[in-house]
């Protein structure tokens, strides 16, 4: 199965679509997958105060018309002091693992092992690890994520 490729710049902390020979280049589905589950907003639970002064909770349009929303809450730590090392890191795991549940409640996946580390003072390391249902693992998954100065 394919979708769109999206080709991850470690360099600069984003995702973009590649196109071939005029064309929109297909990849594994599950990559395509895996970078929309943690880069797209997911919206907030209620109880969320953005430090920004607004109410916004953000979250994808699309998620209005669905049980359960998609993306990940990654984008609440923009804002995050980055005091002390591990509490950041562990959270950003927990949203992780949070966006990417839905593998393992559709069958494709069932274990998921989420790895985060500080590259630098300001890039955030997230290494992902899918244990398919005949049991063998994906090749590890390698995003970083820029924080905020």
């Amino acid at each position: 199965m394919s979708d769109i490729k999206i080709e991850w710049s470690l360099e600069n902390a984003a995702g973009d679509w590649l196109f071939e020979a005029g064309d929109i280049a297909q990849d594994a589905a599950l990559n395509s997958a895996i970078m929309v589950s943690l880069f797209t907003d997911r919206i907030a639970t209620p109880d969320y105060k953005p430090t920004d002064g607004t109410t916004d909770r953000r979250g994808w349009w699309g998620d209005t018309y669905r049980d359960s929303p998609i993306g990940s809450r990654l984008w609440q730590l923009n804002r995050a002091k980055k005091v002390g090392q591990t509490p950041i890191l562990l959270q950003a795991k927990d949203y992780c693992k949070e966006a990417l549940e839905w593998l393992i409640e559709d069958g494709i996946a069932t274990a998921i092992d989420v790895r985060t580390q500080w590259l630098s003072s300001n890039m955030l390391s997230i290494d992902i690890t899918i244990t398919k249902p005949d049991n063998t693992k994906s090749r590890p998954f390698r995003f970083s994520w820029t924080w905020p100065a």
